[in-house]
């Protein structure tokens, strides 16, 4: 197993992980980004995302893709927004390699704070998390407004 950081060439893989998460997630058509979309925003002269991808005999397997945030209490953070392996691949420590890389990168940019969101029925991935000495946060929800949101709410 390999990981490394990701690169332009890596994106058509990596947006077929994210395709496969959503199907995981069992939201097969929410995925509308394209390799260019991920190639535009990841390596412009200010990428909005950073991404680990694992190799396993030349294959991108799994991948944890993400970006910085900033908090008013803590300052610099980074915000986790997926943490990917391939069906195939979960089992072997791959998912524990991408975790720990996270954490190095938090610890070298010397964040206060590092975030992701779970679903709460995907018990493996909560049970890890939980076994890791992360803290789930049962009280607080997660807010979105969708792009017909927003403009639904501009129109008012």
């Amino acid at each position: 197993m390999n990981i490394r950081k990701g690169n332009p060439e890596d994106m058509e893989s990596v947006l077929g992980l994210i395709q496969e998460l959503a199907i995981f997630e069992k939201e097969p058509d929410a995925v509308v980004i394209t390799t260019d979309d991920l190639v535009r925003d990841g390596f412009g002269e200010n990428p909005l995302f950073h991404v680990f991808v694992a190799e396993v005999e030349e294959e991108i397997v799994g991948i944890a893709l993400y970006y910085y945030r900033y908090s008013t209490w803590k300052g610099k953070t980074i915000h986790l927004e997926d943490l990917i392996v391939k069906d195939k691949m979960r089992g072997t420590g791959l998912g524990s390699a991408l975790y720990a890389e996270i954490m190095k990168q938090g610890k070298k940019d010397n964040v206060r704070r590092i975030e992701w969101n779970v679903l709460d029925w995907n018990t493996p991935a909560v049970k890890f998390y939980e076994n890791s000495g992360a803290k789930i946060l049962e009280e607080w929800r997660v807010v979105q407004m969708s792009e017909a949101g927003i403009n639904s709410f501009l129109e008012k």
